[in-house]
C-alpha cells in the first residue's frame, strides 16, 4: 500500500482550521443541564495538574528514544495530533507520539471498523507502525495528552474524547457522555476496552462514571490503569 505524503499536510491544515473557527458542537439537551461537580472540583484539577506535570517529564525523557525508532522504522513527525471534543463538545487538539504511517486518517475509510456505533475501532489496523504497536501496546502513545491534562482540555480520568465527526452524529442520548471532561483513562480503559466495542454500551460505562465520581473514585481508576498498563490487558 502507497500511502501519500501530502495527506498528513492536508489533514493537519484541516484541523488547525477547525480550531481557528472554534465550532463548538454543543446541542440544548446538554448545554442546558448542570455542570457536573467532577469539572468545578478543586482537588480533581489540582491532581490533574500535578499529575499532568510528572507525566510531561517523563513524557520529555521517553521522546529521545521513541524519536529514535520511529526514525529507523518509519520516518515522519514525532508527535500526531487531532481535534477531538471535550466538556460540552468544545474543539481541542489532542497530542500523542505518532502510531501510524503518515497521512493515517486519509486511510481510515481502507481499514474495516469492528466497532458498532460512533467510535472506530480495528485490532489489527495496517496503518500503525511496528513501533506504533509497541508504544499503544506499553501506553506510551498517550504521553504527550499530559500537555491536555495541564492545559485543562482534559482530565487525568474521564471519557474517551470523541472526534467532531463521531460527535455530529449522536443523538440526545450520547451527548450526555460530554457533561464531563474526556480523561486519559477511565471507565472503559479501565473495565472493558479489549471487549466492549458496541458504542452504546460504553455511553452506559461513562454515565455510570459520572452517577460514580468522588474523587477517590477517580484515585482508584488511576491505580486500576496502572495494574492493566503493566498487565498489558489491553492498549490504551
Amino acid at each position: 500500500m502507497k500511502f501519500p505524503m501530502g495527506a498528513y499536510i492536508s489533514s493537519v491544515l484541516s484541523g488547525m482550521l477547525s480550531l481557528f473557527l472554534q465550532k463548538f458542537t454543543y446541542q440544548v439537551c446538554v448545554s442546558r443541564q448542570q455542570v457536573h461537580r467532577s469539572v468545578t472540583s478543586k482537588v480533581k484539577r489540582s491532581i490533574d495538574i500535578l499529575g499532568s506535570l510528572l507525566g510531561l517529564a517523563i513524557a520529555v525523557a521517553v521522546a529521545v528514544p521513541v524519536a529514535v525508532a520511529m526514525l529507523l522504522d518509519n520516518p515522519g513527525p514525532l508527535l500526531y495530533s487531532q481535534v477531538r471534543c471535550s466538556f460540552k463538545g468544545r474543539h481541542f487538539r489532542m497530542w500523542k507520539f505518532r502510531s501510524m504511517v503518515v497521512g493515517a486518517e486519509k486511510l481510515k475509510h481502507l481499514v474495516n471498523n469492528q466497532a458498532k456505533g460512533h467510535i472506530f475501532k480495528n485490532e489489527n489496523d495496517p496503518r500503525v507502525t511496528r513501533v506504533g504497536r509497541f508504544l499503544r501496546r506499553t501506553s506510551l502513545d498517550e504521553l504527550p495528552q499530559f500537555w491536555n491534562v495541564l492545559a485543562g482540555e482534559m482530565s487525568l480520568v474521564g471519557t474517551r474524547p470523541p472526534t467532531p465527526d463521531e460527535v455530529a452524529a449522536y443523538d440526545n442520548f450520547h451527548w450526555q457522555r460530554l457533561n464531563v471532561k474526556p480523561g486519559m483513562t477511565g471507565e472503559w480503559q479501565v473495565n472493558g476496552r479489549s471487549g466492549v466495542k458496541d458504542f452504546d454500551e460504553i455511553v452506559l460505562m461513562d454515565l455510570d462514571y459520572q452517577r460514580k465520581w468522588s474523587v477517590f473514585y477517580d484515585i482508584s481508576l488511576m491505580y486500576k490503569t496502572i495494574w492493566v498498563v503493566l498487565s498489558k490487558n489491553g492498549a490504551f
